[in-house]
């Protein structure tokens, strides 16, 4: 572009002295000072007509994208050709639906997606596990998502495929054996019931919350609050900073929790509360839950199993059915709250946390893990988390402007209208981002 400007204010003109005599000079006319900045027009036009065509890509190039952004893999010539079609016809969903219907799609988008969510650390590196193979399958069963916090549902290897490793309680051998055999989890997933797998009654189980890889990784040791922080963050899209409100009232807080860190009670008072006066009372739900496993022989929990107290067991600690975690450094605070049963309740339905929505048709208290599963599932910030983490993961970006936030709002109806389908999710995101 330099070079062309300098060669702009170039004058050629020819001379019976010398018939090609280049003359460069600063005093140019208006004619070629026009002529200059037109033909400078015309190329940066050509530039940003090519930067056009980018952002509208054909049809082809969009069915492309979106099924590259989907399956993770460029889709076949046939495939391509179809989705092109309904691209072109005015059916973008369509064409979603066709790309999801690519192995892929289970085998790595969604896995990807929900490896995180079964471990502290937020690793994708972890091998398959009950709690990823669950969200698979009833993502693929268009089931109704929420039920991922309250179903009594387990996803394990088809039968037919005769593994050596039958699904345990105590191991993840089935699933790590599923996941070498290089079969699709589109293909291989069989519906059970978590119930008829291990030692939990129905109405313990709480979708992904009880099976075995989350119980390994939140409610091994601990107080179980890790538990409730963890689905909040993955599932509502909120971690506790967020969620502090220092004006809920403070009656159900554990005596593990000093009321004067560090002897300043100011820190308890203006932090401390702020989180523990609205989680307790909820995390209460897990009082019959632990993580069973031998720390000598076992110490990192890989043989271990999820247990429960059912009625007619007593902790030998609590004296009830509380697990011993609950009753942790109780010389903390011994006026602290001591936690009798798994009775839970919801003090954000008022405060500042009212936003997230809480269903009214429900009560905001109950007992045990199930009910309260389904008080998180059936939030506005459930649907609203959802919509944005596969808005991220199928445009490649975040909702940056007023737009894109009217754009999340309509796919949390559309979710909502679709009676809770991922499917439909990705679908509407990759309609919206075909483009870009």
């Amino acid at each position: 572009m330099i070079d062309f400007i300098l060669y702009a204010n170039t004058r050629i003109k020819r001379s019976s002295l010398n018939p090609l005599q280049i003359e460069t000079s600063s005093n140019i006319t208006a004619k070629h000072s026009l002529t200059s900045l037109l033909s400078i027009s015309v190329l940066l036009g050509l530039f940003a007509f090519g930067q056009t065509n980018l952002a509208f890509a054909g049809e082809r190039e969009q069915a492309k994208r979106m099924h590259d952004r989907i399956a993770g893999v460029p889709p076949s010539a046939t495939v391509l050709d179809d989705m092109a079609a309904d691209i072109l016809a005015g059916n973008a969903s369509d064409a979603a639906y066709t790309a999801m219907e690519h192995t892929g799609f289970y085998d790595v988008t969604l896995k990807n997606l929900a490896a995180p969510w079964t471990n502290e650390a937020m690793s994708s590196f972890v091998p398959l596990n009950d709690y990823t193979a669950t969200i698979i399958g009833l993502v693929r069963d268009d089931a109704d998502f929420r039920t991922i916090l309250y179903g009594d549902v387990l996803y394990e290897a088809d039968p037919s495929l005769n593994l050596s490793n039958d699904y345990s309680p105590t191991n993840n051998n089935h699933y790590e054996e599923l996941e070498e055999t290089g079969l699709s989890l589109k293909d291989s997933l069989s519906l059970t019931t978590q119930s008829s797998k291990n030692i939990l009654p129905s109405s313990a189980t709480a979708g992904v919350m009880t099976t075995r890889a989350a119980a390994k990784s939140f409610f091994k040791d601990g107080t179980n609050r890790a538990m409730f922080r963890f689905t909040a963050l993955n599932h509502l899209c909120n971690d506790m900073e967020q969620l502090n409100d220092i004006s809920r009232t403070p009656d159900r807080i554990r005596q593990d929790v000093s009321r004067s860190p560090g002897g300043d009670s100011r820190i308890f008072l203006n932090s401390c509360i702020g989180c523990h006066s609205g989680m307790d009372p909820l995390a209460q739900s897990f009082a019959y839950y632990e993580y069973d496993y031998d720390v000598e022989t076992d110490p990192d929990g890989e043989n271990g199993s999820i247990s429960y107290n059912t009625s007619g067991i007593t902790d030998p600690v609590t004296g009830t059915r509380v697990q011993s975690k609950y009753h942790n450094n109780a010389t903390n605070f011994e006026y602290g709250y001591v936690t009798p049963n798994d009775h839970w309740d919801n003090y954000w339905r008022e405060g500042q946390n009212k936003v997230l929505g809480w269903d009214n048709t429900l009560s905001g208290s109950g007992e045990g893990a199930k009910s309260m599963g389904q008080e998180l599932a059936h939030s506005t910030a459930f649907a609203e988390c959802q919509v944005t983490k596969v808005f991220k993961n199928v445009c490649l970006r975040s909702p940056v402007d007023s737009t894109d936030r009217s754009e999340i709002s309509n796919m949390v109806t559309s979710f909502a209208n679709s009676n809770y389908n991922l499917k439909q999710v990705f679908a509407d995101s990759a309609v919206y981002c075909m483009g870009e």
